[in-house]
């Protein structure tokens, strides 16, 4: 009997074709967003292919009474309950840096907008007002301190891309060493609270875990310099959206930029500040990523079970 892939997620059509394709396989392909809708459908699929949006829950693990692989198509697994799926004995598996290039691109851009101050001159000019007098006081890149929190795939991208601008890239995270630091070009900082108070630009680049969450706050925005920019592309809970917000509004930081929200969509009105740049969690969204998400899903999957297949245990018993 083939493997049912239950499909939850927009994910690229070469998902589909390949695996509809292999006779291993039957798609059904049912994208939802709430975790009702998905239990309501994953009962009889060995596998389950998610996006970070997807909500999968003990709830939802325990509908799923023949799921044998959770599949997301992402880097982030925090929308998934790991106890549940271990307690379960289902696999998850996920993709570490398919989309890190198009995350690490959008950071490099709002970086631009924000020193540059583009979406205030926008709105200027949108009123009909001609205002050139000060744009020699704006700098380039290579002026600026840039701060990484997380050197891993996006975060070494970011720095890649920085340093190509000229930048001082420092950064931190404790859980690589002294080489991979020297190999993805920057400068090591002992902590944190070293990092927010040495940098220009700040951005965001952790998974979410217990030790992640709120790790940005309202005292350690105070640490930044005044007149910091911060930028979150990586999960809305690392930073409290609020303190962010209220230190832009004092003028201590003067651009803050945020991808990702909590809850997602946010139920928060923001304020009409050309300071603040907002995107709807699009930093890991582009055609060359969402193609190869779908490409690398199915050879994962298929992976999956060539590892766990009755041959090649015979294999491994040899």
């Amino acid at each position: 009997m083939p493997k049912k892939i239950l499909i939850a997620a927009d994910v690229d059509r070469s998902l589909h074709e390949r695996a509809a394709a292999d006779r291993r396989f039957e798609i059904i392909d049912r994208p939802v967003r709430t975790e009702e809708e998905l239990m309501a459908i994953v009962g009889e699929c060995e596998v389950l292919v998610t996006r970070s949006f997807n909500r999968v829950t003990r709830r939802v693990i325990e509908a799923a009474g023949r799921l044998e692989l959770i599949a997301q198509g992402t880097s982030g697994t925090d929308n998934i309950d790991h106890a549940a799926a271990r307690d379960r004995g289902i696999a998850i598996l996920n993709l570490p840096g398919a989309n890190a290039d198009a995350v690490a691109e959008l950071v490099i851009g709002v970086m631009i907008m924000l020193t540059r101050t583009v979406p205030a001159y926008t709105q200027e000019l949108v009123r009909g007002v001609w205002n050139r007098d000060d744009c020699a006081t704006r700098h380039e890149l290579r002026h600026h301190r840039l701060g990484i929190v997380g050197l891993g795939e996006v975060g070494r991208r970011v720095a890649r891309l920085a340093s190509v601008f000229g930048m001082r890239v420092s950064a931190v995270d404790p859980y690589i060493t002294d080489a991979d630091f020297i190999e993805r070009g920057a400068i090591r900082v002992k902590s944190l609270d070293e990092l927010l108070r040495s940098s220009d630009i700040v951005t965001l680049h952790v998974p979410l875990t217990p030790e992640t969450r709120r790790m940005i706050g309202k005292s350690q925005l105070a640490s930044v310099p005044r007149g910091a920019i911060l930028i979150n592309a990586a999960r809305g809970e690392v930073l409290d959206q609020a303190a962010a917000l209220e230190s832009l509004r004092s003028s201590h930081l003067t651009g803050l930029a945020l991808d990702v929200f909590d809850p997602e969509p946010p139920v928060t009105r923001f304020p009409d500040d050309p300071r603040l740049i907002l995107t709807p969690h699009i930093g890991g969204c582009t055609f060359e990523a969402k193609s190869s998400i779908g490409a690398k899903v199915y050879e994962k999957i298929c992976a999956f079970y060539e590892k766990t297949s009755p041959a090649a245990a015979d294999r491994n018993k040899r």
